[in-house]
């Protein structure tokens, strides 16, 4: 073994490596989202709230990306972490046909019944209307979005990690320019209001493709990606796709769900319970970019080291990882407590608006310290390591038994302020931190999931 990369320096040297870029792509996609709540939020809370009952339905369609993606990567990374290229690359194609698949469904179904849609997550007839003028135009982004975002997490199986910020940080200047424009009419162009915020975002999505399909066909050496590899076949690697992957598949759609189902809750609170969530999540991602990052280059690392057969080192990696998840919570959340006032004079919304995203953002940098540790060390260790079934388990148990309807009761029963149902929906962030702290350090996860170098070969129909 390499004393250097066994020792805690060399591990935590590593995971900035990879967790850096994956955060400041985090930094720059949530910098858009914070422009977007500006100059959407400078037209009124009605426009915000539009916005966001939109946004859900995009939120539900990335958490099923996401899913592929983490699928792919668990399989992919231990592949790769044995030297197997071929079957790394075919399990990406794999991937990348299910993902064209979820963003044609989408976009079937936002173009049949965009308002039907809209209507589960408010019953405000003016925020439809808003909502409406926002998804009839970013529905027809769902399939440029399902393509980048696994290519993207394809190349985080190989440890190429600075194209996806490369990426975002063209997003963000397209997006941003383009919102300047065509939301007040800059430049002399009509002034678009919320739909010229939607233009902005398909024209990102849009260009989006392009750059990562340019890099991993001409510019990537590792991995090699090809275009034929997307139609490449091999039954014992479906099925292992399938029988590894579905928990984690779904277990992030029953999540989105879970988040769609909490924007519901809210937006029977009011337009102003509505924009102050909109406005609490984004700032809670920009400050929360450090634990995104680690939890993703986390799992990268696990996978690779579980698939190459070094458990020690696996147990190793895992006690190490679990004080840096601490550290970014503590320090996070801190974070997220100090700017919360500074960051709300940026908004021209309502005294009632400001108040409640004070209020929401005060429990967040609590809830903050949980999720940094829970969902790093469950996501980024455990379900990296191999065991699929228990995330999933944990989270279908803490959403639907103790989530949904403590804050259902809070807020319909017992009719309690938007902050007391706000805090019921994050609840389970410092409560899954007992299970993890459980789990992870009975090391019963360690799994190794690729099959033998004969069964993986792929072949050419």
């Amino acid at each position: 073994m390499n004393p250097v990369t066994d020792a805690p320096i060399g591990l935590y040297r590593r995971v900035f490596l990879l967790a850096a870029p994956m955060a400041l792509q985090s930094v720059v996609t949530f910098s858009v989202s914070l422009a977007d709540n500006l100059m959407v939020g400078s037209l009124g809370e009605l426009a915000l709230s539009g916005v966001f009952v939109a946004n859900q339905v995009q939120h539900i369609l990335h958490m099923l990306v996401v899913g592929l993606g983490a699928a792919m990567m668990i399989l992919a990374s231990q592949y790769w972490g044995r030297g197997d290229r071929h079957s790394t690359a075919a399990i990406v194609g794999i991937a990348l046909r299910f993902s064209l698949a979820a963003g044609g469904l989408f976009l079937l179904a936002g173009l049949v019944a965009p308002q039907a849609i809209l209507r589960l997550f408010t019953n405000e007839a003016d925020v439809i209307n808003e909502g409406l003028r926002y998804f009839s135009v970013t529905r027809f982004s769902f399939l440029f979005f399902c393509i980048t975002q696994v290519l993207i997490a394809a190349m985080r199986c190989v440890e190429r990690v600075k194209i996806g910020l490369f990426i975002s940080s063209v997003t963000f200047v397209v997006n941003v320019s383009l919102n300047w424009i065509l939301i007040f009419g800059n430049l002399g162009a009509p002034a678009l209001g919320i739909q010229g915020a939607a233009i902005a975002t398909l024209a990102a999505r849009m260009l989006e493709l392009p750059i990562i399909f340019f890099y991993v066909r001409f510019v990537e050496s590792r991995l090699q990606w090809r275009l034929a590899d997307l139609f490449r076949s091999s039954g014992e690697l479906i099925a292992d796709f399938f029988r590894y992957g579905f928990p984690v598949i779904l277990g992030d759609i029953l999540w989105g769900i879970n988040i769609a189902v909490q924007g519901a809750i809210v937006g029977r609170l009011g337009a102003e319970a509505l924009a102050s969530v909109s406005i609490a999540n984004v700032v809670f991602a920009i400050i929360g970019v450090a634990m995104f990052g680690t939890a993703g280059a986390s799992a990268v690392i696990i996978g690779h080291t579980v698939g190459s057969g070094d458990f020690a080192k696996v147990r190793d990696y895992a006690i190490k990882l679990q004080i840096l998840f601490v550290v970014i919570g503590v320090v996070s959340g801190l974070a997220l407590f100090a700017v919360k006032d500074y960051v709300l004079l940026l908004y021209n919304v309502s005294e009632e608006t400001l108040h409640l995203a004070r209020q929401f953002m005060t429990v967040l940098s609590v809830t903050m310290v949980g999720t940094a540790y829970q969902m790093s060390t469950l996501t980024g260790i455990v379900r990296a390591g191999g065991s699929i079934h228990f995330v999933l388990v944990n989270d279908l148990l803490f959403i639907w038994l103790l989530v949904i309807p403590s804050a259902l009761v809070a807020a319909f029963v017992l009719d309690a302020p938007p902050v007391v149902v706000f805090a019921c929906l994050k609840s389970d962030q410092i409560l899954k931190c007992f299970v993890a702290v459980v789990k992870v350090n009975r090391f019963r996860w360690m799994k190794n999931l690729t099959r033998d170098q004969e069964a993986a070969v792929v072949k050419t129909p």
